[in-house]
């Protein structure tokens, strides 16, 4: 298991190694970039998900709730250690609050529990996913008007996804396999931004960075056997909540955080260094997920 789980970190911290590089040699504007990620990639990732065959929404309907309430209770949490860390609350909070569900989460629960769990992770990954682009935005920004976000492309994308797959609206496949190829260069796309990002990291954040490596798993933990308990969820549910409540900081939390001007550096650090963290806190989560 710990031979799979570097597996799936060490591609992660190869592409932040070629942004990082490729930043220092050309400096890049990563703006433009960023922003098609944001409007195009990511939609289309989450679309792809969505509409997916073996997705069942209504024999895991719990997971709902007890993602909902993982997400809420580690933000509450967090919240009194916003200032011993040196860093913003409305930086920290949405690191410690969203994980990395989709391009870890997904993967170790294919491997740890099967076709059955993988399934019953993509409930928790929509959850997530919804109340990033919602409260999640903000939280990043007290600008953010919900009413604008019924029109973002994630939260478009999200909507559709469920409706084909809910009502089995048959997709094209030259159709679907054009749109999951763009959808599949989002993670790619964002861990190269972070690499150019990680330019900017001075000592602050690098605090900043090893405050949320432990805060994050560590209050995503508690606030998953708070959940298990308030909701009483069986043992297959209980698993996934744990292991969706081991998984570090989201990649996608340094996009949002350049996109709202929300100390960018100081998120790159707490996503990467989080990511690097996990080595330990995702197989300690697997552990007790497994007992």
């Amino acid at each position: 298991m710990t031979e799979r789980i570097f597996a799936i970190i060490l591609p992660v911290l190869v592409i932040v190694l070629a942004g990082w590089l490729y930043g220092r040699y050309a400096k890049p504007d990563m703006r433009a970039v960023n922003q098609l990620n944001m409007d195009v990639c990511v939609p289309l990732l989450v679309f792809s998900a969505l509409s997916a065959r073996g997705f069942d929404l209504s024999s895991q309907w719990k997971l709902v709730p007890a993602a909902a309430l993982v997400v809420l209770f580690s933000g509450l949490l967090a919240w009194p250690f916003a200032r011993l860390s040196g860093v913003a609350r409305r930086t920290l909070l949405p690191a410690v609050m969203f994980n990395n569900c989709g391009n870890m989460g997904l993967p170790l629960a294919l491997l740890a529990f099967g076709e059955a769990g993988f399934n019953a992770f993509v409930v928790l990954f929509i959850v997530s996913n919804l109340l990033h682009f919602t409260l999640g935005a903000f939280i990043f920004s007290k600008q953010t008007r919900f009413s604008s976000l019924a029109r973002n492309p994630i939260v478009v994308a999200t909507a559709l996804g469920l409706a084909v797959n809910l009502t089995g609206l048959p997709i094209p496949p030259p159709l679907l396999t054009g749109l999951k190829m763009l959808g599949d260069a989002t993670i790619p796309l964002m861990l190269f931004a972070l690499g150019v990002r990680m330019l900017g990291i001075q000592r602050i954040s690098l605090k900043a960075g090893l405050s949320c490596a432990v805060l994050c798993p560590l209050t995503g933990l508690a606030a998953a056997y708070l959940a298990i308990n308030l909701l009483a969820l069986d043992a297959g549910q209980a698993m996934l909540l744990i292991l969706f409540g081991a998984l570090p900081p989201a990649v996608l939390n340094f996009l949002m955080a350049e996109h709202y001007r929300q100390q960018p550096e100081h998120m790159a650090a707490m996503v990467l260094m989080g990511n690097l963290a996990s080595v330990a806190f995702v197989p300690l989560g697997l552990a007790l997920a497994l007992s």
